[in-house]
């Protein structure tokens, strides 16, 4: 039998995705886990945009819609990024998809050949490095220390342009840091895209999750030579508790939104029907529940970060944006923990699985060794018991 496709062979399943269904799978066993793993919201999607798509089903909004999306959805977009962001697109530019992880390989597909190279700023969600390898780009990763905020900076990005250089992939705020650059940090990113001619895929799903009234500013907004070659990814699944609905969407210049549309309309066609007609509820209705959600998310960082930084040996920056924190354990290495040595991040998730019931996902998959990425989109109560657990962990 001959061998399976080599770059198929080589993706490694999501370090996110393998903690959170362990943790299920615990659950589901009667093991009273605590889990930190998923990146998604804890919250019922909001009745009016489950009443649109109750009223999408019973209207026989059924049938397959165009490859790109919805024209409905495509104003809607348009309407919500000209409002939130002071950015100017025409429906033409929206492309939709199933969700903003496929935002992504649609992206890579419309600019890398194989060979090409992609910056990567590390810690970076473990999907990124997967994604260019399977465009059959190469991953260029280029660290970001927690000294530094876990933000590239401009010189780090000239240092890693090579000839091969077709793009770089930033998302802000970050999963999984939470921090967010600051628009004179985006600029001198920027001026080095223009000068060197690369694309920018700018992942914005989790704009609006920003706390303490920090600015928070799209990397598109930044000029029109800026514009021309960054494509936005963006979708509802965050900040309306839509992780299941599987609504993504891209926004480009037209050259690139065509590519990427006509890639689409011979690969996975369009997104749910029903999906779509909820998503121009959530981004055309009222947006208190935005708001609402990310009320709650200051809340839970608050008291997560107080926790973490009152506990000896590990500690964690505070975040800007999005809903996780990176618990720095380098402390913890060459510790002996319940007869276990913890030699790395991997180790030390592990054991605080079997032994404290709590999952939060090692960092090596993030590019971040010594580090575990939490996430507090989980009640406060969980939370409180989840820290509470951790901090008899470490106590060894």
């Amino acid at each position: 039998m001959k061998e399976l496709a080599q770059i198929a062979s080589a993706v490694q399943v999501s370090s996110t995705m393998a903690m959170d269904m362990l943790a299920k799978q615990m659950k589901a066993d009667g093991v009273d886990v605590v889990g930190f793993g998923a990146g998604e919201p804890d919250f019922d999607t909001p009745s009016h945009i489950k009443a649109a798509a109750i009223q999408a089903i019973s209207g026989n909004v059924t049938r397959y819609t165009p490859a790109t999306g919805t024209a409905a959805l495509k104003e809607a977009v348009c309407l919500r990024m000209r409002e939130d962001c002071g950015l100017e697109y025409e429906p033409s530019q929206v492309v939709v998809t199933s969700g903003a992880k496929h935002c992504v390989y649609i992206a890579l597909r419309a600019v890398v050949d194989p060979g090409d190279e992609v910056i990567l700023p590390a810690p970076f969600w473990v999907s990124y490095l997967e994604l260019i390898k399977m465009a059959g780009g190469r991953p260029v990763v280029v660290t970001a220390q927690e000294s530094a905020g876990f933000k590239m900076t401009a010189e780090q990005l000239a240092a890693a342009v090579t000839p091969k250089t077709k793009a770089l992939i930033l998302n802000n705020p970050c999963n999984p840091t939470g921090m967010v650059y600051s628009e004179e940090e985006l600029k001198a990113i920027a001026r080095v895209c223009v000068e060197k001619d690369i694309y920018v895929i700018s992942d914005e799903i989790y704009y609006g999750l920003l706390y303490d009234r920090v600015k928070w500013v799209s990397f598109a907004s930044l000029g029109e030579d800026v514009k021309e070659r960054t494509i936005l990814i963006n979708g509802v699944s965050k900040s309306y508790a839509m992780t299941g609905w599987r609504i993504g969407y891209l926004l480009s210049k037209d050259k690139i939104a065509k590519v990427m549309g006509n890639y689409l309309s011979n690969s996975t066609g369009s997104p749910s029907s029903i999906s779509q007609a909820a998503s121009v509820a959530a981004l055309t209705g009222p947006q208190d529940c935005v708001e609402e959600m990310r009320r709650a998310f200051e809340e839970r960082r608050n008291y997560i970060v107080k926790r973490v930084n009152s506990m000896e040996g590990v500690s964690c920056l505070k975040p800007e944006g999005a809903f996780y924190i990176m618990m720095n354990v380098e402390k913890q290495l060459g510790r002996v923990l319940y007869g276990e040595v913890i030699r790395s991040s991997d180790d030390f998730s592990a054991a605080l699985l079997k032994r404290g019931l709590v999952a939060a996902v090692p960092g090596g998959g993030f590019g971040a060794p010594g580090f575990l990425r939490w996430s507090y989109a989980a009640s406060l109560d969980s939370i409180k018991k989840g820290m509470d657990r951790l901090e008899e962990f470490l106590k060894g």
